[in-house]
């Protein structure tokens, strides 16, 4: 007579690790897909304020070169905070910075800024401060339409809005371009902003 031998079940340890790594990769997929968001809500809010308090200021400017100088002290303090809202809200959900949609975000929304870095620096030169928020507003609107490509449908469409503002100005009176900015970098990003943090983990 023959012995007919039965496996023994499996380890606990092993389907755990099992059940992990298939949870990765259904997580892995997930972002891909683009169903997440490296772009944080709460942070575009941040952001948003930061905008307001330098238009206002800004507003209030008695020369070209002052108004130049409200808006770029703003700049760098915006960009930090939203550096800061993606790695709080990528540490958050347990999703890498190095790689993933946090990092294709930030390297997609570069180019375009520092574009507009050194057109800034161009135009100032020339004496044409007029045309800095039609560009500025164009460049962002093409950075965070081209980062946000892979991700939700909200973060392609504020930078379409943003896009759309940069042609106002680029179009009407100087003295639009100002309040254009307001409306844009701190209406728009908060508005977005509330939204994304709403639907889209914050």
């Amino acid at each position: 007579m023959s012995l007919v031998l039965v496996p023994s079940d499996p380890e606990p340890e092993a389907l755990q690790e099992k059940a992990a790594e298939n949870l990765h990769y259904i997580r892995s997929a997930i972002e891909r897909a683009g169903s997440f968001t490296a772009v944080p809500g709460w942070g575009g809010v941040a952001m948003g304020i930061v905008a307001i308090a330098a238009g206002w200021i800004a507003g209030r400017a008695d020369t070209s070169g002052a108004w130049l100088r409200a808006w770029l002290v703003a700049a760098p303090i915006a960009f930090a905070v939203g550096c800061a809202a993606i790695a709080i809200k990528a540490r958050r959900i347990d999703t890498p910075l190095v790689r993933g949609p946090a990092l294709q975000f930030l390297l997609t929304l570069t180019p375009p800024l520092a574009a507009g870095a050194v057109l800034t620096a161009s135009l100032a030169g020339s004496g044409r401060y007029d045309l800095l928020p039609g560009v500025w507003l164009l460049l962002y609107g093409t950075a965070v339409t081209t980062g946000g490509a892979a991700s939700v449908r909200v973060v392609p469409i504020l930078g379409l809005c943003f896009m759309a503002l940069g042609v106002i100005a680029l179009a009407t009176p100087s003295s639009w371009g100002n309040p254009l900015l307001m409306i844009g970098f701190g209406g728009l990003q908060i508005a977005f902003g509330l939204v994304i943090a709403r639907r889209h983990g914050g």
